[in-house]
């Protein structure tokens, strides 16, 4: 999740600020925390069993601090299995409580409790400005811009642990931007749960394509992109200002979720295919080289396999760029969990394998198309292994090829040579 990628870069600048530096050797470590994701059961269970695993160190070390933050621990019943089941954790705070960070962390080290701190509604309520960032390389930047959701989707637990929308101030996030633009990030991404929400409740509203111009407008060298939009909310005036922009990337993530209209329904997704597929195909008009890319739950409860057809067909209709499949994660406290659900777990993960297969054929039909093509391609690492360049296109698609590692963290040219599915292999153009 970036935007649990962009609250950790809040937390490590916290931490800088109070003089600590940073390790990944477990043994050597003062604080340990885990930023979670309370967005399907997987990533819970791995939760427990990584903290799990640290009993054996904290006996070892006792002076030494874990923690836990994030949406997870914004869930009453997971704090508390924390709580009863994990009696060597020092201190657990929510989503809604990060900017007082340094003080809940005073109050483990020099107070003989433990610490358990979530929101209430105040707390909710809130954007505090000023924090403090300790960013992750150099290339690419996230930058929130709202917080929160109204959809309640049925199946999300989203908008119960990060709380309802609330929108920065446009000239918090210019400033920021500005700043972002001049310390030399080639590649930002603007961070929201729906983005095209952007603005509604700001006592002089804006909308979010009058907030992508304004950004646009800055000089400099960069490309800019958000994340998520929400296709009830995406306008053709979203696209029109995509299409227009000088810096903005002809990247749409979209999420679909599903091809069925009576899951969608059953989802509160509040659009219809006709009208995501309408939108698109105004977007692929608007913007003939847009990648799309998109989100799809496999098995939603009660959905039959008829019904996953009808999703396997938008995919082959839409045919796009990449997709992010997810088996369907029952959350407590949504109203999905309380549906009835019979299809077995196995035959979900039948389904999934089937649309993996689907968007393998149309990935390997697009990239071979790509062949002989010339792309600007933003250099981000090279590869340990092959030594190989990584960088990716506007279109946020991979790109490997032989270069100077002086090249990390610049444009260059590359022409396509190869195609592997999802990846392009190409060559530098000098």
């Amino acid at each position: 999740c970036q935007q649990n990628v962009a609250d950790s870069e809040k937390i490590k600048g916290f931490l800088a600020q109070m003089g600590f530096s940073f390790t990944e050797d477990e043994e050597e470590a003062d604080f340990i925390l885990f930023n979670t994701c309370a967005v399907r059961g997987h990533a819970e269970n791995r939760v427990f069993g990584n903290v799990g695993a640290l009993k054996d160190l904290k006996r070892r070390h006792p002076s030494l601090i874990i923690s836990l933050c994030g949406c997870m621990m914004e869930e009453k019943q997971a704090s508390e299995h924390i709580k009863q089941k994990f009696p060597f954790v020092n201190l657990v705070f929510g989503t809604h409580v990060l900017h007082r960070f340094p003080e809940l962390l005073w109050t483990a080290l020099t107070a003989s409790r433990r610490v358990f701190e979530r929101g209430d509604e105040q707390e909710d309520a809130r954007i505090v400005e000023g924090l403090p960032i300790h960013r992750d390389g150099t290339t690419r930047a996230w930058l929130t811009v709202m917080y929160g959701c109204d959809n309640f989707c049925s199946y999300c637990i989203v908008p119960y642990v990060r709380g309802r929308e609330r929108s920065r101030e446009p000239e918090a996030i210019l400033d920021e931007f500005r700043s972002i633009v001049a310390d030399g990030y080639k590649d930002i991404t603007l961070l929201g749960q729906n983005v095209n929400s952007y603005g509604k409740k700001l006592e002089r509203p804006i909308n979010f394509s009058q907030l992508l111009r304004m950004l646009d407008a800055v000089d400099g060298d960069y490309r800019l992109r958000f994340m998520t939009s929400h296709p009830k909310d995406a306008t053709h005036e979203l696209i029109d200002t995509m299409a227009e922009g000088r810096h903005i990337c002809h990247h749409l993530h979209l999420p679909v979720q599903a091809g069925s209209n009576r899951i969608l329904k059953e989802m509160n997704r509040g659009y219809t295919r006709e009208k995501y597929l309408a939108l698109v195909e105004y977007a692929r008009k608007k913007i003939p080289d847009l990648s799309l890319t998109t989100d799809i739950i496999v098995g939603f409860p009660g959905e039959t396999y008829e019904e996953f057809r009808e999703t396997v067909s938008l995919v082959r209709e839409v045919g796009f760029t990449s997709l992010f499949t997810f088996i369907y994660s029952p959350r407590e406290g949504t109203r999905a969990a309380r549906l009835p659900d019979p299809v077995p777990y196995e035959e979900k993960a039948r389904w999934l394998q089937e649309l993996c297969a689907e968007q393998e054929k149309i990935s390997a039909e697009r990239c071979a198309k790509e062949v002989g093509k010339t792309y600007r391609v933003l250099v981000e690492k090279q590869n340990e292994k092959d030594g190989l360049l990584c960088g990716r296109t506007d279109g946020n698609v991979i790109v490997l090829f032989e270069g100077s590692k002086e090249l990390i963290g610049n444009f260059a040219e590359v022409k396509i040579t190869a195609a592997r599915n999802w990846i392009l292999r190409g060559e530098l153009i000098q």
